[in-house]
């Protein structure tokens, strides 16, 4: 599949333009590869990935689906060889546009992969209505509504993944492979797997707490290194519930270095070792948020099939913990 625009590469397949009413149109093309001939629905959503509910917002629009030029029904019938052609209407997004600048790990037609700082929500919420990553987005591309495959706390940074148009969202919702870096409380000396079900918790808007009723959540971790009071965890998500890392690790009674919201930023407060307790205090200003950071993602290329694969560095927040981590456990092995 291919696009016939002669100034468009052949890669990616998606294509972007814009309206004289600002209306922006997206156009996905797709050339019919099987031998047996069936309808545009079965093709489409069998063998391409698109939803249903894509397939009934186009029907709706005038050469919403064509098939070799020509408009066509989802129940008529397609054949090897024919080129069927979507064009979607893509509405502005409302977001204000924000001129902060937040780097780009990378970008296509179909996605654009942002380095989210500490600190940014993803989404505008109360308190929050220019100085998210939505607002970036839509700095940088007006004509487009905001789509964030998955969401990442305000104070947790790295990679954030937002798609350029319902087809590419649709196909890397759900489907995408992360892993995190986290400090955590307490010493871990083996890996495991918490499978634990996360819900709202009792009488908060914003806390989760695992209870039975809640949604099914997977979380695998790994200890890298422990000096017995801190573990430095490599972290892998099967799902993506709210707070999903930070719910689980306080449930097995280790909570983020520093979360304040599930009681990271207590544990250590009151140690008998005055030495130690300003140690950790001094680590806390080091390091003013929850230590979490989405290190890696992976993913398959909606349009091209092509795994991607991308990794965010430590910011120097972590890094600086990090280091006086270490060298407080390099310190006391000295001694």
């Amino acid at each position: 599949c291919c696009l016939t625009n002669s100034t468009t590469p052949i890669f990616p397949l998606i294509f972007i333009f814009m309206r004289k009413d600002v209306v922006s149109l997206a156009e996905l093309r797709f050339t019919m590869h099987l031998p047996q001939p069936m309808t545009a629905e079965q093709f489409l959503r069998r063998h391409k990935g698109v939803s249903h509910r894509m397939l009934v917002r186009l029907k709706r629009l005038p050469n919403g689906i064509c098939c070799n030029g020509r408009q066509i029904r989802t129940i008529d019938m397609v054949q090897f060889g024919d080129e069927i052609v979507l064009t979607d209407c893509e509405v502005p997004s409302a977001l204000a546009p924000s001129a902060t600048a937040v780097p780009v790990l990378g970008e296509t037609d179909s996605y654009i992969v942002y380095n989210k700082p500490a600190g940014m929500p993803v989404h505008p919420s109360q308190g929050h209505h220019g100085d998210t990553l939505g607002n970036v987005f839509a700095a940088q591309f007006l004509q487009l509504p905001f789509r964030p495959v998955y969401r990442l706390d305000s104070d947790t940074s790295g990679i954030c993944l937002i798609a350029k148009s319902a087809y590419a969202a649709g196909q890397l919702q759900g489907s995408t492979r992360k892993t995190y870096l986290a400090l955590v409380c307490g010493e871990l000396s083996t890996g495991g797997t918490v499978d634990a079900p996360i819900g709202r918790a009792e009488g908060s808007v914003l806390c989760r707490c695992v209870r039975p009723e809640g949604k099914p959540a997977v979380t695998h971790y790994t200890p890298l290194r422990s000096d017995g009071t801190y573990t430095l965890l490599s972290l892998r998500l099967e799902t993506g519930r709210t707070h999903q890392i930070r719910v689980h690790m306080k449930h097995i009674g280790h909570t983020l270095f520093n979360d304040e919201r599930y009681g990271g930023n207590e544990i250590l407060k009151g140690t008998h070792f005055s030495k130690y307790k300003q140690f950790v205090n001094n680590c806390f200003d080091t390091c003013p948020r929850q230590a979490l950071h989405a290190m890696t993602l992976g993913f398959v290329h909606p349009v091209t099939g092509e795994e991607m694969y991308f990794t965010s560095e430590l910011p120097d927040d972590m890094t600086r913990l990090i280091e006086k981590w270490r060298g407080y456990i390099s310190n006391r092995e000295l001694e």
